[in-house]
């Protein structure tokens, strides 16, 4: 049996590079990014989280250095200056943030929670979570759910859009408006509940597959309709503000959809400001409508005013929030550490019981022909596993105490005990790390 486990991330963000960096940094999709790490010699569990404003990868391995050539190869296309890298115990504590929404541009944001859990199944289908990512992934969930019901963490402004419309009415009176919603996702839903909140006038909902739009405004209290993406020429010019959340590969919105001659008969006022609040990554609008008069485009880049605001509001329900993380990341911790010294124990357990097989089967078969009984043979097997049991009562005992308290030699020397003919340590070398940073390995059974 062997057994190692060091974990190793690496991210690009909102915080560490733009829009278009994380379109180069994002996968086909979360399960074949981890199907590609995977492939990757070394690589024994892989998650993948990928959204609008972050890529982030997580791989285990038997060191980081195997982790980080398989993390710089998935992400060969980022620029460096982008790419964030982390080891084992940064990488555990990174994600309890990003599930709690310390890491979201809008802090405390709920959607994430939401998006770490898909990105789990995800990982999950293709074989991705093993006992290592499954004790962090679900931990970061439990505490994600934990800061949500125990603190303030998501008063107010709880997604990006939701900031979108903050964003909108900084620049036209949003109360009245005809506004159009282009995407039907999770996004686009949100932004269109937090716009028909603002009391506009009319909403337009624009999408690939109509009947997920009508689906989408059925539980909106706004007069509102739909249309295919393909009739977007024809109803932009209607709307004031326009929220873009789509997943495709290229921009749906162009110059062309908001000149005058964009193909409508109700063309926009050369005075008149179009808002544009463009939330797909890669870009759902082209760069090039920004350079019309009439026309504000603000990308993802551009939501940092209103998250500010928020993470001001917010700051002490963040705090309590990170004390949270600090002893929920103790005790995860603590359980890698439980699970490791439990596998010592395992193998010390496994190498006593084929000790004891073997003398009491010797034993038995001298018995055996002075007419040994039934009765008595289970009397002699019960005595072995007495008297095994007994012996190995304190030192593992002092194992897990070991465990808890890295001390690592002491667990190795438990082990040559038993195996002699042992010569690779089981407790991590200097350079890697902390309490958390272990890699054992356990002799492989005869």
């Amino acid at each position: 049996m062997r057994s190692s486990g060091v974990v190793t991330a690496a991210r690009v963000t909102h915080d560490s590079g733009s829009v278009d960096d994380l379109a180069a940094a994002s996968p086909d999709s979360q399960a074949a990014g981890v199907e590609k790490l995977l492939s990757v010699s070394g690589i024994e569990e892989a998650y993948v989280l990928s959204t609008c404003n972050r890529v982030e990868c997580y791989v285990v391995a038997p060191d980081s250095s195997v982790g980080r050539v398989a993390l710089e190869a998935f992400f060969h296309s980022t620029d460096d200056d982008a790419l964030v890298v982390t080891d084992h115990d940064e990488s555990l504590r990174h994600l309890l943030r990003v599930a709690s929404g310390l890491e979201s541009v809008v802090l405390g944001e709920d959607q994430i929670i939401g998006q770490v859990r898909t990105a789990y199944e995800d990982a999950r289908s293709v074989g991705g979570i093993g006992d290592m990512l499954e004790a962090a992934v679900t931990k970061a969930i439990h505490v994600g759910e934990r800061a949500r019901t125990e603190t303030e963490i998501n008063e107010g402004v709880v997604s990006l859009g939701s900031a979108a419309t903050r964003l909108a009415r900084a620049e036209v009176e949003v109360k009245g408006a005809t506004a159009l919603v282009v995407g039907a996702g999770e996004m686009g839903r949100l932004a269109a509940r937090s716009l028909a909140d603002a009391d506009v006038d009319e909403l337009l909902v624009a999408n690939r597959t109509v009947s997920h739009a009508e689906h989408l405004v059925t539980d909106l209290e706004v007069d509102a309709d739909t249309v295919p993406l393909e009739a977007l020429p024809m109803v932009t010019s209607r709307a004031e503000v326009i929220v873009a959340a789509t997943g495709s590969e290229e921009p749906v919105l162009g110059p062309s959809h908001f000149a005058a001659d964009g193909g409508s008969d109700q063309s926009t006022a050369d005075d008149t400001e179009q808002v544009v609040v463009d939330l797909g990554q890669p870009r759902d609008v082209s760069p090039e409508a920004d350079s019309l008069s009439s026309v504000v485009v603000y990308d993802l880049d551009d939501l940092e005013t209103i998250t500010e605001e928020t993470r001001e509001q917010r700051a002490d329900a963040a705090r309590e929030v990170e004390q949270m993380i600090d002893f929920e990341f103790e005790l995860l911790c603590d359980q890698y550490k439980r699970a490791r010294a439990d596998e010592v124990i395992a193998a010390m357990y496994g190498s006593a019981e084929r000790i004891k097989q073997r003398e009491l089967q010797t034993a038995l078969s001298r018995l055996e022909g002075d007419g040994f009984s039934d009765d008595q043979r289970d009397v002699v097997e019960s005595m072995a596993d007495a008297l095994v049991n007994q012996l190995l009562a304190p030192p593992t005992k002092s194992l897990r105490e070991a465990a808890a308290e890295d001390d690592w030699s002491t667990i190795n020397t438990a082990l040559q005990l038993f195996d002699p003919d042992l010569d690779e340590p089981f407790y991590p070398s200097a350079d890697e790390g902390t309490q958390s940073n272990l890699q054992l390995q356990l002799p492989d059974d005869d």
